[in-house]
């Protein structure tokens, strides 16, 4: 029987200056899906002239979703380095490197590296249910491996 729960899941947010130490992030959302690794296109087809099928390989950044508690001590987190990063008009942004570990229950593990901090809500925005919506911060990265456990 294989065993499919996300009970136990952490991650570390690793921002290479604004937070060197790391980010623990355990307060997921309960609206939302916690943490998110969308599919990505690790090849491209076409077909030439005669109906051939023709492929190629092409290098695709990894895009990774984390949903929060609105107001956590990780959104509150994230939401600073959401805001370092951020470019305005007379300052510099952070330009952080960012490192995602992502621990799981059954003590499999997946790292992102060379990330960068690509979207996120600088408010809160409420549902019409009369809460908070969940605070979704996503980033991308350029390498990524997991660690399975047997």
């Amino acid at each position: 029987m294989n065993d499919v729960s996300a009970t136990g899941l952490s991650l570390l947010v690793q921002a290479s200056t604004t937070f060197p130490a790391g980010i623990l992030v355990t307060a997921f959302a309960d609206d939302a899906d916690p943490f998110d690794l969308p599919a990505v296109d690790i090849a491209q087809t076409g077909m030439d002239i005669n109906g051939n099928l023709v492929s190629w390989s092409t290098p695709t950044p990894q895009a990774v979703t984390i949903n929060v508690l609105p107001g956590s001590e990780e959104d509150q987190n994230l939401a600073i380095l959401l805001e370092a990063n951020t470019a305005k008009r007379g300052r510099r942004h952070a330009g952080d490197i960012i490192t995602l570990v992502a621990s799981y229950g059954d003590g499999a593990t997946t790292t992102a590296r060379n990330g960068k901090i690509t979207n996120g809500s600088r408010g809160n925005s409420a549902a019409s249910g009369g809460r908070l919506k969940s605070k979704a911060y996503t980033f991308v990265f350029q390498d990524f491996d997991s660690t399975r456990v047997r």
